[in-house]
């Protein structure tokens, strides 16, 4: 059954994890689902998981986000937790932020909301432009090799041809490839800049026989 409350044509779904629901974040959470839904007319349905997972530590933003988002052909997870940077730079300022959070209780779950909505649209419209063929094909996208596997942490690192290493995560990892990589599997990969540097905003594994790769 579509969820049609606030102009979202599909279901959604909403849970929070070690912590309170509250009326005007499950508003927010509408809210930006709905620009989302305006963004991109083929989503098929939305599940947004709230969490504090140490829901006794109170030093920085302690709340994670995670979006699932169905759409033909697969699905797409955007997962916001705060960073150790960030954590500990907030820490140094606990004393102000105590006093704001008085009168601003929601503030930081809030802005992790926000922060994971931002990177969903980011990813949706670069879902879009694949889709519209604005991105280069599988053909002319760089290739590298995988060079270390994480599979406790959903990641690993690729080598590109001129040698530099490329951070991916398991969600980049296309039509849910990450089990079948192994170290040396050869990909073709599109990069971006992420917070800590170059990493894969997709990745395919590459089957064709006769390619040919040599990293510098």
């Amino acid at each position: 059954m579509k969820n049609t409350e606030g102009g979202i044509p599909f279901p959604l779904q909403i849970t929070f994890r070690n912590a309170e629901a509250q009326p005007q974040v499950e508003s927010l959470i509408r809210a930006e689902v709905a620009r989302l839904a305006k963004f991109y007319k083929r989503i098929m349905a939305c599940r947004v998981a709230v969490g504090n997972p140490h829901r006794h530590h109170h030093e920085g933003n302690p709340y994670h986000v995670r979006i699932d988002i169905t759409m033909p052909g697969g699905e797409l997870v955007i997962r916001h937790a705060p960073t150790r940077r960030g954590t500990a730079r907030q820490s140094g300022e606990l004393g102000m932020r105590k006093h704001l959070e008085i009168r601003e209780p929601h503030k930081g779950i809030r802005m992790a909301i926000h922060e994971a909505f931002k990177e969903a649209g980011r990813r949706l419209q670069d879902y879009a432009r694949r889709q519209r063929g604005d991105v280069k094909s599988i053909d002319v996208l760089p290739r590298a090799r995988v060079t270390q596997l994480f599979p406790d942490k959903d990641s690993g690192f690729l080598i590109t041809a001129d040698g530099r290493d490329i951070y991916f995560h398991k969600d980049s990892v296309l039509n849910d490839g990450f089990s079948r990589l192994r170290v040396g599997s050869l990909v073709a990969f599109a990069e971006e800049q992420g917070d800590r540097g170059p990493q894969a905003s997709s990745v395919r594994i590459l089957r064709r026989h006769g390619l040919q790769f040599a990293a510098a």
